[in-house]
């Protein structure tokens, strides 16, 4: 017979217990479909930057704020998810309900700041896992501190997003900065409680690869989305082609990084290791409709890109970079002074050709190129790197 989900049941810790014995933890079929919705909630941010080649500043602004708003909301629920799995039907609801304000904050982004649909959407995934906190807070007594300061930090960040319901809409992102900022700061002001309780040091990374690894193929789908179906030429192709060649060289690298488990001794409360993926999940976002923007301009035959469209590819694989450079720092306590050169030549060379080339297909074709040798250079120096720890 199909065994049924378990009943409600005091947490543990993951590691402490009959569960110690179960091996390596791993996403569950739960986690991923609750990917699935965030995926949708980052695809309407990209919606907000607009169709054109030179959005407003204040568009740019925004959809920073929205992803790292929508992020932050998926990266909390998998810190929860990498220490207690209890896999029974409260756990169950509690996600699904989550997963649905997830998708009240994918509607919700189209209507700001008047519309009510994000914030209620961004309380109800909040209050599912503040619910979550509570539950072990109400069962497990080894347990108290990490629910404790969970439940303090997002707990005075609910109140704030629901009293942002009650005021001015003009007023509402001023409080809706201070509740982030202060659910943010949780970790670290709780880090020494938290230290107590590690985080899963194969779960977390391999949660936040995953999430890293659908954003990259957003970027990809941005990418396929901006070539025309019909007038099709060789040199759209050829652009496309260029294109694609900088999202795989991200994949390659951060594949490298994470395969080769450097991270797994330094990961402690991984709260440093989560918050470097917020710029770079936010990177990723803009690397895809720059570059799809960048393929269109060709399609129509534009001679000169926008400075706007310039600045946001390059910094967008700029902030790619350096987050992968801190990961790599963060993960080994120190760097060594050839991968501190090849980031700074890589760098530069995307910022120079930024500056100075504003041919769309010669854009492409050097920030390709860079991004090839720079991902060439990266991976060889991470084999090295790892080869020399594990044989000291």
């Amino acid at each position: 017979m199909t065994r049924l989900p378990r009943v409600v049941h005091p947490l543990r810790l993951r590691g402490t217990g009959p569960a110690a014995q179960e091996g390596e933890r791993h996403a569950t079929w739960l986690e991923l479909f609750f990917d699935l919705v965030f995926v949708l909630a980052l695809s309407s941010i990209t919606t907000e930057i607009g169709n054109g080649a030179s959005p407003a500043t204040s568009k740019i602004l925004v959809a920073v704020a929205l992803y790292m708003l929508v992020q932050w909301a998926w990266v909390s629920q998998s810190f929860y998810d990498t220490r207690y799995d209890p896999d029974d039907w409260l756990h169950r609801i509690l996600v699904f309900v989550a997963t649905a304000g997830a998708g009240g904050i994918a509607i919700g982004v189209r209507h700001l700041p008047e519309d009510l649909l994000l914030p209620a959407g961004y309380l109800v995934v909040r209050g599912a896992l503040i619910l979550m906190y509570l539950r072990v807070l109400l069962t497990s007594q080894a347990e108290r501190s990490v629910a404790t300061v969970y439940l303090g930090g997002f707990g005075v960040g609910w109140s704030l997003w629901l009293a942002s319901l009650a005021v001015d809409p003009s007023t509402r992102p001023i409080l809706w900065v201070v509740a982030v900022a202060i659910e943010l700061s949780t970790p670290v002001w709780g880090y020494r409680w938290l230290l107590q309780h590690p985080v899963d040091t194969s779960h977390l990374p391999e949660r936040l690869g995953q999430f890293t690894i659908i954003l990259l193929g957003a970027t990809l789908a941005d990418l396929l989305n901006a070539v025309p179906v019909s007038h099709r030429s060789g040199e759209l192709v050829g652009a496309a082609m260029l294109a694609f060649v900088v999202p795989v060289s991200i994949w390659w690298i951060y594949t490298t990084f994470l395969t080769s488990q450097l991270a797994l001794s330094r990961l402690r409360n991984g709260s440093w290791y989560a918050f470097l993926h917020l710029p770079l999940g936010t990177s990723l976002v803009f690397l895809g409709w720059a570059l799809g923007e960048v393929v269109q301009e060709i399609a129509h035959g534009v001679p000169r890109l926008p400075d706007t469209l310039r600045v946001l590819l390059s910094g967008s694989i700029v902030i790619a970079m350096l987050s992968g450079l801190l990961l790599q720092w963060g993960s080994l306590g120190s760097l060594l002074l050839k991968r501190i050169v090849i980031a700074g030549v890589g760098m530069t060379a995307v910022i120079v050709t930024a500056a100075v080339v504003s041919d769309p297909l010669l854009t492409l074709a050097l920030t390709a190129l860079s991004m090839a040798s720079y991902a060439s250079l990266v991976n060889s120096e991470i084999f090295h790197v790892r080869s020399a720890r594990s044989n000291p």
